[in-house]
């Protein structure tokens, strides 16, 4: 049997700094993480997302919670797994390389069913890059980073003030579902400083992960519950606990064969694609009449905000469509919008979730891409020239 999830209304040991604040997305994310009730952080420093380390350093130990710097990213990803096998809610936060580095931990992370949070604030890449600068470069690293059949979630956020609600939400859905959870960021919301307000203790309800109701020698550790998410268990409290990068059966012992496979890698994918309401989230603004569509995210969904509006000044019928859950994609929302005509994809990278829109909608819609190498923020002229060039333009 699985457990319903367990809202925690107001706990006494979620000691988030109340009131409004004039916070950097960075800072805006550690004080969100604080709020969900994360107790464990462990990182290696890289522009731009050190900031999150350097403040959970000093908030951590404030309460109670512990703060490590690892020797590196791949360590750092097994310590957060590490740390929520035993029952603390975990996060880490990195870069453009240092994402790269934790991609084998993160796919152990995906067929353990281990909760934990993933920040990526991105820059311009491959390798080193632009450390210093904006990029949206790692999304479909995001989707398919590790090797093998998973389904990533993976949430983008627009403002420090989002930043700080998406973070908590992060950290319910990789308890509710017992999986990683991505927050891909990039480094103008990262480094931005904005009005932030954080509620008191119990207005944003948290979410704990589904636990065992059996006795411990009725426990199989992966057997499922309806919601196809296994009870968990933690270590050290009288159940068997195993835990393996290798197939496994319900008990979590290694069983190499084609069944057991069968069995547990498509419940992985679906646990995720059957529960969509747990953390599928779209922005829309000005969408009700709109032919032209601009999906965009991040930092350049602000951008095309004002494109719209530009557009709307001239008497176009533009909106925005801005998936906040940008993996899996929104897919039944944006395919809802039948009667558009176009569909300019705006991203700091050459055309990573533009694939996707192409492949979702091409059939009955021009997908425009508007990219960048990454380095600068598009202007909201660059993406509205795209949503009125001639057909086939691509900008």
């Amino acid at each position: 049997m699985t457990e319903a999830p367990n809202l925690i209304l107001a706990p006494e040991w979620t000691r988030a700094r109340t009131g409004t604040h004039f916070l950097s997305g960075d800072h805006a994310c550690a004080e969100g993480a604080v709020y969900a009730g994360c107790r464990f952080f462990a990182g290696y420093p890289i522009t731009p997302a050190t900031e999150i380390a350097e403040h959970l350093a000093e908030r951590l130990p404030e309460l109670g919670g512990q703060y490590i710097q690892m020797e590196d990213e791949i360590a750092s990803m097994a310590a957060i797994l590490g740390a929520s096998v035993a029952g603390a809610k975990s996060m880490t936060a990195t870069s453009g390389p240092g994402f790269s580095l934790m991609m084998e931990n993160l796919g152990l992370g995906y067929m353990m069913e281990v909760p934990a949070v993933v920040v990526d604030v991105q820059r311009g890449g491959p390798s080193t890059g632009l450390p210093t600068s904006v990029g949206q470069q790692d999304m479909m690293q995001a989707r398919f980073g590790p090797h093998g059949d998973f389904t990533s979630i993976a949430l983008s956020p627009q403002s420090p003030q989002e930043t700080f609600g998406l973070t908590v939400h992060a950290f319910n859905v990789a308890e509710r579902l017992r999986t990683p959870v991505l927050l891909m960021m990039d480094e103008v919301v990262g480094h931005m400083h904005e009005r932030v307000v954080i509620p008191p203790p119990g207005e944003l309800p948290l979410v704990t992960r589904p636990r065992p109701k059996v006795s411990p020698e009725e426990y199989r550790p992966y057997r499922p519950g309806p919601d196809l998410v296994p009870p968990m268990a933690l270590a050290g409290e009288g159940y068997a606990v195993l835990f393996t990068g290798l197939t496994h059966d319900e008990t979590g012992r290694a069983a190499t064969t084609y069944e057991a496979q069968k069995a547990l890698v498509p419940r992985l994918r679906e646990k995720i694609l059957k529960n969509r309401e747990v953390y599928e989230r779209v922005g829309l603004y000005k969408t009700e009449d709109a032919t032209t569509l601009v999906v965009a995210y991040g930092i350049t969904a602000r951008s095309a905000r004002r494109a719209v509006d530009l557009g709307r000044a001239k008497g176009l019928h533009l909106g925005l469509f801005r998936p906040i859950s940008v993996w899996p994609f929104p897919v039944e929302k944006l395919t809802s919008y039948r009667n558009v005509t176009r569909i300019v994809v705006a991203e700091v990278n050459m055309g990573q979730v533009a694939l996707e829109v192409e492949r979702i909608a091409g059939a009955y819609a021009e997908v425009v891409r508007v990219g960048s190498a990454g380095g600068n923020v598009l202007a909201p002229e660059t993406i509205l020239e795209a949503c009125t060039s001639m057909p086939g333009a691509r900008p």
